[in-house]
């Protein structure tokens, strides 16, 4: 697929963008998105992992976990069902949708400036804190999905979870709210919003 040139909006949580700042997302490039499921590693203050902490409280009258561990069990938990989501989303990309941006080497962005304003009303019911909202020059590719396709946050089988992958990455968008995937040369031209000045 060939790079094309489009702007578009970001919404800025972590770290302040500045004028003219260029990102570079390509293949070898990853986001916090990958940093956070598939780096950060969920410990208890005596350096016990998930499966540390469950092999040693569990007992023949069953798991009893003190308030911290169970913290540590569910924050593991929750942390492993998304890096699976994006594992599988990845793997169904890679197989038949190549020429998208992959959800791990990309920046997260809208169409348009009212959709940035969901985002960041989104963000913010979750506590996440929203710095600025920018507007991007971008030469490289995109794709427009429906985050309500992806697959759930559930137990189910991974063969379900290739369906539901499936239907992301094929389907047209029929959501207010969407997510647009970018990748490439990827310059801030414009601070529409500074929150925290």
């Amino acid at each position: 697929m060939k790079d094309k040139e489009f702007y578009v909006y970001h919404v800025v949580t972590r770290k302040k963008m500045s004028m003219g700042q260029i990102l570079n997302f390509d293949k070898n490039q990853k986001n916090t998105l990958y940093s956070f499921f598939f780096e950060k590693e969920q410990l208890n203050s005596t350096g016990e992992d998930f499966i540390r902490i469950i092999n040693g409280h569990y007992t023949s009258e069953g798991l009893c976990l003190n308030s911290e561990n169970a913290e540590v069990a569910i924050k593991y938990i929750d942390q492993t069902i998304r890096a699976i989501r994006e594992v599988v989303v990845e793997m169904v990309r890679l197989e038949e949708y190549p020429e998208y941006p992959s959800r791990l080497s990309c920046l997260y962005a809208t169409k348009s400036y009212e959709e940035a304003l969901k985002w960041k009303d989104i963000f913010e019911s979750y506590n996440r804190k929203v710095l600025q909202i920018v507007k991007l020059k971008v030469i490289g590719n995109s794709y427009e999905g429906d985050g309500n396709k992806l697959p759930k946050e559930d137990g189910a089988p991974i063969a379900n979870k290739i369906k539901q992958a499936r239907e992301y990455w094929s389907s047209n968008v029929n959501s207010d709210l969407t997510e647009l995937l970018i990748n490439g040369k990827i310059e801030v031209v414009e601070i529409i919003d500074d929150f925290l000045s």
